[in-house]
């Protein structure tokens, strides 16, 4: 007999379809003691008989019937809606939910999160990026995405990609005409990109070398808060930026924008993606693990 929660249900609507407790019993997987004790419990809780049994026949009460008429079409649409849960334990489908913030996002979208919807084309992926941390299972959340750091400690981390680290850039042109800081403090000196948080407070820039660690409150001709937007003024020679390698490789591979302070910016921790503990987990979210494990 079905575990779905709707035995009672399905019980009356066997009976009705084959004229017989025996005939139900049978394709229910019962006896006929315990159909009948479920019927009967079923029509105590309605308060109306829904069969007239005898010895030799069983019909539906009018009020049998117009329970039949009114549950047949609900149960079936039960039914469908649990075999298609059932078949996102099986098959990858359905949707994902992530939260991230967008520098982390742009790491992992090529190398995961793409690669992850070409191979189970059957998901979507809704990825949130905000630059503040939340509490992802309040907020509906299947996945965060943070720095290893900032992950709390009741959640299960996977660490994806390489170390981290940052990178202190200028233009070629803007380098030409001011020079290149050789030491943090020197920054002072330079016209910088300052950078503003989540929370409002400005960023001092991070730098740490042979245990010494420094922070710089720079100063510079703009305040910015999105990474594409510094990215874009620091090429236009406006000054100095700071930023994750992972958002500037491509231009300072291609010569676009120079890379100083690399001794004073060391490898950070990795990327990690979390999640709570778990019980039946659809097939979905248990690819998206599986992949982000092999990449890891």
């Amino acid at each position: 007999m079905s575990g779905d929660g709707l035995s009672e249900f399905d019980a009356v609507l066997a009976i009705a379809r084959r004229g017989s407790f025996r005939a139900a019993a049978l394709e229910l997987g019962l006896s006929t003691t315990a159909l009948s004790n479920l019927i009967g419990k079923l029509e105590r809780r309605v308060g109306v008989r829904l069969f007239n049994r005898t010895t030799r026949s069983v019909s539906l009460t009018d009020a049998g019937q117009t329970f039949v008429d009114q549950i047949r079409p609900a149960v079936r649409t039960l039914h469908d809606a649990m075999s298609v849960a059932r078949a996102q334990l099986e098959t990858p489908s359905g949707t994902l939910r992530i939260n991230a913030f967008a520098t982390g996002a742009r790491e992992v979208l090529s190398p995961l999160l793409l690669k992850f919807l070409r191979r189970y084309p059957q998901v979507h992926l809704d990825l949130v990026t905000e630059g503040r941390i939340v509490d992802i299972v309040e907020a509906g959340f299947d996945l965060g995405l943070r720095s290893a750091d900032l992950v709390p400690s009741d959640m299960i981390a996977i660490p994806i990609g390489p170390p981290r680290r940052f990178a202190v850039v200028g233009s070629p042109a803007y380098f030409k005409a001011n020079g290149e800081p050789r030491v943090p403090p020197d920054l002072l000196r330079h016209a910088c990109l300052r950078i503003r948080l989540p929370n409002g407070a400005l960023h001092r820039w991070q730098f740490q070398k042979d245990g010494e660690h420094l922070q710089v409150d720079v100063t510079g001709p703009i305040t910015l808060d999105e990474a594409s937007l510094a990215r874009i003024s620091v090429l236009d020679h406006i000054g100095i930026g700071y930023f994750m390698e992972s958002d500037v490789r491509d231009d300072i591979e291609q010569g676009r924008l120079v890379q100083v302070l690399q001794d004073w910016t060391p490898p950070q921790g990795r990327l990690s993606l979390y999640y709570p503990n778990r019980r039946n987990p659809s097939a979905a979210f248990k690819a998206l693990i599986d992949m982000a494990r092999d990449i890891g």
